[in-house]
Parts: C-alpha cells; sequence; structure tokens
C-alpha cells in the first residue's frame, strides 16, 4: 500500500518546479502574446550547462546553477532578440521557429552524448524527517528554492519600476509606448527572465533524476496543461494549476497507473478548453 502522506510531500515538492516553469511560460505569453515552444528546451540546456560545469571544468554543482542560470537565459533573450523580434506579430510563425529551435537543441545533445542519462550531483546531500518519512534534503531545498524564486519573480513584476513596465506592456503596447515604455525590451527581459527560470529547474530536475536530450517535453506538455487551467498570462493560476496537476500526476502515478503518466494533465487540458477556456483566473497579466 501506498503512503498517502509520503505521496503527498512528493507531490507538493515536484509542484513547486511545475510552477516555476510554467510561470516563464505564461510570462511570455501574458507580456507578448505568443506561445514559446522552446521553453522546454531551456530546461535541456540548464540541466547539460550544470553537468558540464561539474564534470568538464571541475566545479561544483552550485557552480553549476549559477552556470545554468546564465546560459539558458542567454540562450532564450538570443532567441528572442535573433530571431522571434522580427516576427512576434504571427504567431503561428514563431510557434514553428521556436519548435524548430527546440528541435535543434535536442538534436545538439543527442549527437554530442547520445541517449545516455547524465546524473547530476544533488545539491545537498542526505535526508530529511518529515513526519515519519524520509525526504531527500536534496528535493527539500529544491521546493525552498523554487518558492523563493517565485517569490522574488511575484515582488519584482508588482513592486518594481522595471516590473510595473512589464505589466504596462501586456495591458497595451502602445499605452506603454506613449510614456516612453520600449515594448521590445520588455519583451527581451520576460524571455531572459523565462530561460533563466526553466534554466535552473533543469538543475533542480537533473539533480534528483537525470538529464536526458528529451528532458524538456513532459514539462513543456505540463506547462501547457498548467497555463490554460489557471489562466493563460495569469501568475497566480500558473501557481495554483501547477498544484493541482501535479497532485493529479503523483496520485495517478502512484496509485492508478505508471504509464498513465501525462496522459491526466491532457485530459484536464481537454477539459478545460471545452468547459472553461479562460481558466481559473483567465489573463490575470492583462488585467493587473
Amino acid at each position: 500500500m501506498v503512503d498517502a502522506l509520503n505521496v503527498t510531500i512528493n507531490a507538493v515538492m515536484i509542484s513547486a518546479l511545475y510552477a516555476l516553469v510554467a510561470i516563464g511560460f505564461t510570462l511570455i505569453f501574458g507580456v507578448g502574446g505568443v506561445l514559446n515552444l522552446a521553453h522546454g528546451a531551456n530546461i535541456t540546456i540548464g540541466a547539460f550547462t550544470a553537468f558540464y560545469v561539474t564534470t568538464a571544468v571541475g566545479l561544483g554543482i552550485w557552480a553549476g546553477a549559477v552556470a545554468a542560470l546564465l546560459v539558458a537565459g542567454l540562450f532564450s533573450a538570443a532567441l528572442y532578440a535573433g530571431m522571434i523580434r522580427w516576427v512576434q506579430d504571427e504567431p503561428i510563425t514563431v510557434m514553428i521557429l521556436t519548435l524548430v529551435a527546440s528541435i535543434a537543441v535536442e538534436q545538439f545533445f543527442l549527437v554530442l552524448e547520445g541517449t545516455q542519462p547524465k546524473a547530476l550531483p544533488s545539491l545537498l546531500s542526505g535526508q530529511l524527517s518529515l513526519a515519519g518519512n524520509t525526504v531527500q534534503a536534496n528535493q527539500a531545498l529544491a521546493f525552498l528554492l523554487s518558492w523563493v524564486l517565485i517569490g522574488l519573480l511575484v515582488a519584482g513584476v508588482h513592486y518594481t519600476r522595471t516590473g510595473k513596465a512589464v505589466l504596462a506592456t501586456s495591458m497595451s503596447t502602445k499605452g506603454a509606448a506613449l510614456v516612453g515604455i520600449e515594448s521590445d525590451r520588455m519583451y527581451l527581459y520576460t524571455w531572459l527572465l523565462a530561460g533563466m527560470l526553466a534554466g535552473i529547474a533543469g538543475v533542480f530536475l537533473g539533480s534528483f533524476r537525470t538529464a536526458t536530450y528529451t528532458m524538456g517535453r513532459g514539462p513543456l506538455i505540463l506547462s501547457f496543461s498548467i497555463v490554460v487551467l489557471g489562466g493563460i498570462g495569469s501568475i497566480r493560476g500558473s501557481v495554483v494549476g501547477a498544484y493541482l496537476i501535479g497532485f493529479l500526476e503523483v496520485f495517478t502515478v502512484s496509485y492508478v497507473d505508471s504509464s498513465l503518466s501525462g496522459l491526466a494533465s491532457l485530459v484536464v487540458l481537454v477539459g478545460v478548453l471545452l468547459f472553461k477556456p479562460e481558466g481559473l483566473f483567465g489573463r490575470e497579466l492583462a488585467e493587473a
């Protein structure tokens, strides 16, 4: 019999990572109105960057985490500045270009490393006891750091000058331009930030699972379900949606069948699109 408390603890922890990934995904849509299908590739880039820093360069996992943040963020920013900026008014073209970029990243790591999973060192070794259940200290730390990053993001969006400029751009590009806000710069900031969040999430995932060239696919699909459920463009909705989807995924795998992983979230995605397409909180960024 699966321990219900242990399953709940696992769901709480993994959902924080889902929220971290989904917030970056919804930021780009909420501000720029486009879907970034290369968002999952940032997860892969982050994980492999940390892997190379710890193995090839010989530095610790914390140095790898910082490098992952920077490299994934810069890749995302370069993708926007180099390609997306010129076609951002054509959503279909943006989806195709970001999909091609995602496939290119996967093929790059496939050629470089093959299909063999790569293990990342733990950010924190040891175990913790929580209500009589054993929890890996690495997972607990990833959970805490995810919430620290989410908190900093929310505070930055609502209480800093740049954050308020991002909000203004999400409401109206023309209105923001009238008060001197450069929309292209705000879009660049959101792509950079989203890439950084996905990159560090890749390190977290790789440190208590493994890094593979396809590791970004699952989180990308889950991000679709999460942001649609929470409301596309809603940061609050992404967090709530991440926990709902996270619990559904973990409980389905634990109590029903592990082969159904991913199916439950797709069922939720279809159901929300059919019966409540605006999601739980609507397009919050545009309404802030």
